[in-house]
């Protein structure tokens, strides 16, 4: 297949391209830079250079090819609203753009934030409302249209050498603030997945997704946040402490907003649908390994 990836040159995307490459589909990957385009160039991928706000190029990416794997957010955090809505208007014009066509376009979503069912997150789990990112709706309403989309939603850490996400800002903080913390009790479950596991999984839904489906990106079903602030003491010498929903702004800063869900998770469906299954180590051990 001809497959068109935004985020090509990212952490997850980065890995995405070379996992299609390697099963040998083709891949034109969405980058912002001169710089990005020369990396996904030398991993073998085409480029079409361009962000998530022109929407026109996004177009052209999906309508050449057979099929979208969406990838790219705009981290900014401090204008997350923003961010949301610039996502938002990229999946739905590149949906558009797949139009009576058939071909399959695979959104990615977030775990934090959705309702458990008998304690944890499955496939089963949805809501408009509740989850921080709106993506997984916007697929839904593609859907709604007859456009072939699918959703994998990655939990808050998705790890691996090269990580700039959740857990080395906790790690980042504790080190500004010579404290590694976790609010209240911290007995809040993050799920986990390594970007590999991830990056087969982006594949699998490719070639054989169902429209409409929903698959969870599950590797570590749930580790607590003070599990994990507990191996960010040990590894950098420092105490670890508990804070109050007060305090815990002035440590996590624009994270406060997301570090109390708690949101374990499983993939039992995804698994049995698609012939996955995680291969690789988990976070708690990727971490001691990887992170200091």
């Amino acid at each position: 297949m001809k497959v068109f990836v935004t985020g090509a040159s990212g952490f997850i995307g980065s890995a995405v391209v070379k996992e299609l490459l390697d099963a040998g589909h083709e891949v034109t990957g969405l980058v912002r830079s001169e710089e990005s385009a020369s990396t996904v160039r030398q991993a073998g991928a085409k480029t079409l250079q361009g962000t998530l706000e022109d929407l026109d190029i996004l177009q052209k990416g999906a309508s050449e090819a057979d099929g979208v794997i969406h990838t790219a957010f705009i981290h900014d955090f401090t204008q997350y609203q923003k961010a949301n809505e610039a996502d938002k208007a990229a999946i739905t014009a590149m949906g558009e753009a797949l139009q009576n066509t058939g071909k399959p376009i695979i959104v990615t979503a977030g775990i934090l934030g959705l309702p458990k069912i008998n304690g944890v997150i499955t496939e089963e789990s949805t809501s408009q409302n509740s989850a921080p990112r709106s993506s997984e709706a916007t697929a839904k309403a593609l859907v709604e249209k007859g456009i072939h989309a699918s959703v994998i939603r990655l939990p808050p850490s998705v790890h691996d050498r090269g990580d700039k996400g959740f857990v080395p800002f906790l790690i980042n903080q504790a080190r500004k603030n010579g404290l590694s913390a976790y609010v209240e009790e911290g007995s809040n479950h993050w799920p986990a997945v390594h970007r590999l596991d991830a990056a087969r999984l982006f594949r699998l839904a490719l070639e054989k997704s169902a429209k409409g489906a929903l698959y969870n990106a599950i590797g570590d079903q749930g580790i607590t946040v003070k599990e994990i602030a507990t191996l960010i003491g040990q590894q950098l010498n420092l105490p670890v402490r508990s804070l109050s929903q007060e305090e815990a702004p002035n440590h996590f800063e624009w994270m406060s907003g997301f570090i109390g869900f708690d949101s374990p998770a499983t993939s039992y469906t995804t698994q049995e649908q698609l012939g996955w299954k995680p291969q690789h180590i988990g976070l708690i051990e990727d971490l001691k390994n990887n992170y200091f």
